[in-house]
């Protein structure tokens, strides 16, 4: 049965938010503190905080098959998604949708990673904080790449100051200007081996440094959430909050002004046009537990259901004045699909500091930032835009016993379960990928879905650019170990595809002119000027940073306008 609601009291709101991940989280705490009574729509299940994180305590002899899916469970549940490896987990899989559940069509290989419930993947990612400089934002333009963004670091800087001084950022000044500086918690304290490798790329390198990782993993206590413990348990839910997550920060401030109404199992098929209005009025829900269909009204809306799941929508939000999507007058919606690529680079042993260890297992790596293509003395030929190095170092464990062979016994074999093995450090290559028209995706009206929507079919590919600078990325990564004294120094390349970065950015991207761009300089679209687009899908590059400090920069800036907008009558 379908329920078609007319507008009512009880249906209609100030504001829908559709998604509770991190912009989603974001843009409800914003607009339920400036007054407005909103409506913020999830399609998974509730989520929790400290209730619904059934693994964050369990001890690894309580783990079932050493925290590994099962190969039935890789096969039948998570073809795509175990390729990630270290995320969908035993303790983490109730955190990521099964592959078999939630079909898409990879018309050229793509991992699409998904968790569908209230937090999205605020609960699962690598909690990297880094903001966009100038370099990165200037960078298509500079480049005569795809278009140019609308917006300067300046737009951004106080918005980052505000996001990072709310969840808690943890990390060092650098003073580099393709990593500008910002407000900052004590940095986490990096271990003998990272301090001898940072200590060697300065001896030897003017172009380059190591640093200690920028993370929301926060080392004083913010905001009533107890600081990090060093588990490094993080995507089973933090019982502490001590790292950012909606379900931990923003959702809970939303609640707490009375004026948030959550509403899990609801699966949004489109936003509703008027055409006489020249507006959105609404969104129609398919009910994921009734499928019922149900609609909700409002007069602003911000879609933050993820990259591929906010250009879903808008792409099934088809009407006489939008045939081939809402606001796609461009056509440029459903394009420019990024990701970054990485899985490549070096590891080696170190023969010193056998007389050191570490206490606890920090939650953030190290990193050196990106030093290509910054400016005249650190420009390529070869390539465009460029990567960082991330990285860590420690001891190699108890696993080294089985060096004594699988059915070792005695005292020798008790004694080395307990003797650490030598320093190691590995390096993982970071790579900006451009924007181009022919990466892109599109709906399967022929396949749908269990609730009777359209699948996503996935078109994409890491091109001649990104290729380029693979080599490097390796050969950089190996060459920096070496110069610090390290040995038995290999090098890898997975190459692996599109998706694994779980960094997935643009199809509706940002920029000055309509023809050409799907959203104006506040994340406002040019042709709906009340539905607002605040997640990875607004992108215009992808830069070579994790990008969720910027999505969330980027949702409260939107927020401000639009209340603004809303008080001049504009919306």
């Amino acid at each position: 049965m379908n329920l078609n609601l007319k507008a009512t009291d009880q249906n209609t709101y100030d504001a829908i938010v559709i998604g509770t991940g991190i912009s989603g989280g974001w843009a409800a705490k914003e607009l339920c503190e400036k007054g407005l009574n909103t409506l913020v729509l999830e399609r998974g299940r509730m989520v929790k905080h400290l209730e619904d994180y059934p693994t964050m305590n369990l001890k690894p002899w309580e783990v079932k098959y050493g925290d590994r899916l099962t190969p039935r469970e890789k096969k039948e549940d998570y073809p795509v998604q175990s390729q990630t490896e270290y995320a969908v987990l035993q303790t983490t899989k109730h955190f990521f949708v099964k592959d078999s559940e939630h079909p898409y069509n990879q018309i050229k290989p793509f991992t699409w990673t998904r968790g569908y419930h209230v937090g999205g993947k605020s609960l699962t990612w690598a909690r990297w904080s880094f903001r966009l400089s100038d370099i990165d934002l200037e960078s298509n333009a500079k480049d005569g790449v795809g278009v140019d963004w609308p917006i300067r670091y300046k737009d951004l800087e106080p918005w980052y100051d505000y996001i990072e001084s709310y969840i808690g950022v943890s990390a060092r000044k650098d003073g580099l200007k393709q990593l500008p500086d910002g407000k900052f918690l004590p940095p986490w304290e990096m271990n003998c081996i990272e301090k001898h490798l940072e200590q060697k790329i300065a001896e030897n390198y003017t172009d380059r440094i190591l640093t200690v990782g920028r993370s929301a993993n926060i080392t004083q206590s913010v905001g009533g959430r107890g600081k990090c413990m060093a588990r490094n348990l993080c995507r089973r839910g933090c019982p502490y909050g001590a790292y950012f997550s909606s379900n931990a920060v923003t959702l809970p401030a939303a609640e707490a002004t009375g004026n948030m109404t959550l509403r899990p199992h609801s699966i949004v098929h489109a936003i509703i046009y008027d055409k006489e209005k020249k507006k959105a009025v609404g969104v129609r829900v398919v009910d994921a537990e009734t499928k019922e269909t149900i609609e909700f009204y409002a007069r602003v809306i911000f879609t933050c259901a993820s990259t591929l799941g906010s250009t879903s929508i808008l792409l099934n939000s088809i009407s006489d004045a939008f045939p081939n999507g809402l606001g796609n007058g461009s056509g440029e919606l459903g394009h420019n699909l990024m990701d970054h690529h990485f899985r490549i680079g070096a590891y080696g042993t170190h023969d010193g500091y056998q007389d050191q260890y570490y206490k606890g297992r920090r939650p953030t790596g190290v990193i050196v930032p990106k030093y290509q293509n910054l400016d005249k003395s650190t420009a390529r030929k070869d390539y465009l835009r460029g990567f960082s190095n991330y990285g860590g170092g420690g001891r190699v464990g108890y696993w080294k016993a089985g060096e004594e062979g699988p059915f070792s016994f005695g005292e020798n074999y008790k004694q080395s379960l307990m003797t650490p093995g030598p320093w190691t450090f590995r390096f993982n290559a970071f790579g900006e990928c451009l924007p181009h028209h022919d990466n892109k995706v599109y709906l399967d009206y022929q396949k749908t879905d269990n609730w009777g929507l359209p699948t996503l079919s996935v078109d994409m590919e890491f091109r001649e650019n990104e290729l380029a600078m693979r080599p490097e990325m390796m050969s950089s990564s190996a060459e920096m170990l070496e110069v610090a004294g390290f040995k038995n120094i290999q090098t890898y390349d997975d190459q692996t595809p599109p998706g694994l970065g779980i960094h997935e950015m643009g199809t509706a991207r940002m920029g000055k002119d309509p023809k050409t761009s799907v959203l104006n300089r506040w994340n406002q679209m040019h042709e709906v000027p009340n539905v607002f687009v605040t997640d990875g899908s607004c992108m215009t590059s992808s830069s070579w940073q994790n990008p969720s400090l910027t999505y969330m920069a980027l949702t409260a800036r939107a927020v401000d306008y639009a209340l603004d907008q809303m008080k001049k009558q504009n919306l």
